[in-house]
C-alpha cells in the first residue's frame, strides 16, 4: 500500500461494494487525517447494502469510527483539543459550530451539514473522497467532532462508543429515565443491550428486555450481564403478561431500538403503564406499524418520543463506562473483518447465509 493513498471499499450500488485506492490529500490548519483502526458495524450499513437504504452516488460506508489522528493543524487540534497520535471517535455527524441549531446543542440538525452530509454517506466523489470507515484512512473535516478514547481501551472494544453512546440517549436522557423505574427496551441486539445497561445506569430497578425467535435467544442468554432481570422470547411468552407477573405492574419507560419490526410500536404502547414514556429510535423500514392502536396512546396519556443518533455527551459518558470494565462489552460475540472480507461479514448481519450472526460486528483494516 502507497504511503500517499487509502485503500477503501466504495458502495456503488446494493450488494456490490467495490475496493479503490484514493489519493490521501494534503491537509492545512483546520483540517486533518485519522488512521483508522477499527469500524463498527450498524444496522444502517446492512439496510444500505442490501438496498433498503439507496443513495444516487456511491460512497464509503461507515460510521462508528475509532483511530489515531495521524494528521491534523494547529487550528483543527485547538478546536477538537487533540494532538497528533491520539486515538479518538469520530462522531458520525459534522457541526458548523455557529448555525442556531449547533449553538443550542442540536448539531445533528446543523443547516450545513445535517442529515444530508455525514460520515458514512457523502458521495465518494466530494473531494477528497474518505468519509466513511471502510477504509485505512478517513478525511477529518474541519466541522467533524473527535472524542478523546481513555488510554488502554482496545479500538476494537472502543467502537461499541457509538451503540452505547445511543443506549445512553434512548434508554436514559431522552426518557429522563430515574431511581426506580421499570424499564422495558425491545430488542436485544447491541443496541438494545446498551440501552439496557443504560437504564440500569440511571436508576431503573426492573429491566426487562425482548426478542423474537431462536436467533435473539443466544442474545437474549447475555441479557442478564448487561442489568436485565428479565430477558422475554416474545414467541413463547406475552412480554406485558410477563413483566406483570415479575412487576406487578407496566413499564414506565419503553424504548423500542428494533429494526424493521412493524409490530414493535404496537407492543410498546400496549408495555407501558398509563402517563408511561415510550421512546422510538428503531425504524421500520415502512410505513406500517401492525397493532399500533392511537386510542391507547389516548386513554393511557402516554408520552411518544422519538429519538435520532446520539450526541457528544452521551458519546463521553459511553468512552467512560467502557473503560471502567462494569459491563462485559468486550467479551459480546463479535467478529472481526478486514478489507478482504468485512463484506461476507455485512452479509452475515443483514441475515443472510448460514452463518450465525454476531452481536457485534467490526471492520478493522489491518486485519488478515
Amino acid at each position: 500500500m502507497s504511503p500517499n493513498r487509502a485503500e477503501v471499499l466504495v458502495l456503488g450500488g446494493p450488494r456490490s461494494l467495490e475496493p479503490r485506492s484514493i489519493p490521501i490529500p494534503e491537509t492545512g490548519r483546520d483540517d486533518g487525517i485519522l488512521r483508522v483502526e477499527a469500524c463498527g458495524l450498524c444496522g444502517t450499513d446492512h439496510e444500505q447494502y442490501t438496498g433498503h437504504i439507496t443513495a444516487p452516488f456511491g460512497f464509503v460506508p461507515g460510521h462508528e469510527v475509532i483511530g489515531i489522528v495521524e494528521r491534523a493543524g494547529d487550528q483543527a487540534q485547538k478546536r477538537w483539543g487533540v494532538k497528533e497520535g491520539d486515538r479518538v471517535a469520530v462522531e458520525v455527524f459534522l457541526s458548523c459550530r455557529e448555525c442556531q441549531m449547533c449553538l443550542t446543542g442540536e448539531y445533528r440538525r446543523c443547516i450545513n451539514n445535517g442529515l444530508r452530509h455525514m460520515y458514512g454517506f457523502i458521495d465518494v466523489e466530494s473531494e477528497p473522497g474518505l468519509w466513511g470507515g471502510y477504509a485505512t484512512h478517513l478525511y477529518l473535516a474541519p466541522d467533524a467532532m473527535l472524542l478523546p478514547v481513555p488510554d488502554g481501551l482496545d479500538p476494537v472494544i472502543a467502537t461499541v462508543f457509538n451503540p452505547l453512546g445511543a443506549g445512553i440517549r434512548w434508554g436514559a436522557v431522552v426518557p429522563g429515565t430515574k431511581n426506580g423505574d421499570v424499564v422495558a427496551v425491545l430488542g436485544p441486539g447491541i443496541r438494545g443491550l446498551c440501552t439496557a445497561a443504560a437504564a440500569k445506569e440511571a436508576g431503573a430497578e426492573f429491566v426487562m428486555i425482548t426478542g423474537v425467535g431462536p436467533r435473539d435467544v443466544p442474545r437474549l442468554d447475555l441479557a442478564s450481564q448487561f442489568g436485565v432481570d428479565l430477558a422475554v422470547d416474545i414467541t413463547t411468552q406475552d412480554p406485558a403478561r410477563a413483566l406483570k407477573e415479575a412487576t406487578g405492574g407496566l413499564a414506565d419507560v419503553v424504548v423500542d431500538v428494533t429494526a424493521n419490526a412493524p409490530a414493535a410500536p404496537g407492543q410498546a404502547i400496549r408495555l407501558a403503564r398509563p402517563a408511561g414514556t415510550v421512546v422510538l429510535a428503531g425504524t421500520r423500514g415502512s410505513i406500517d406499524a401492525i397493532g399500533f392502536n392511537p386510542d391507547i396512546v389516548v386513554f393511557k396519556e402516554l408520552r411518544i418520543l422519538g429519538a435520532l443518533g446520539v450526541d457528544a455527551p452521551a458519546y463521553m459518558e459511553a468512552l467512560s463506562l467502557l473503560a471502567s470494565g462494569k459491563y462485559p462489552f468486550g467479551s459480546l460475540p463479535r467478529r472481526v473483518a478486514g478489507l478482504g472480507d468485512v463484506e461476507a461479514l455485512v452479509e452475515t448481519m443483514a441475515g443472510e447465509g448460514s452463518d450465525e450472526i454476531p452481536v457485534h460486528g467490526v471492520f478493522a483494516p489491518e486485519t488478515r
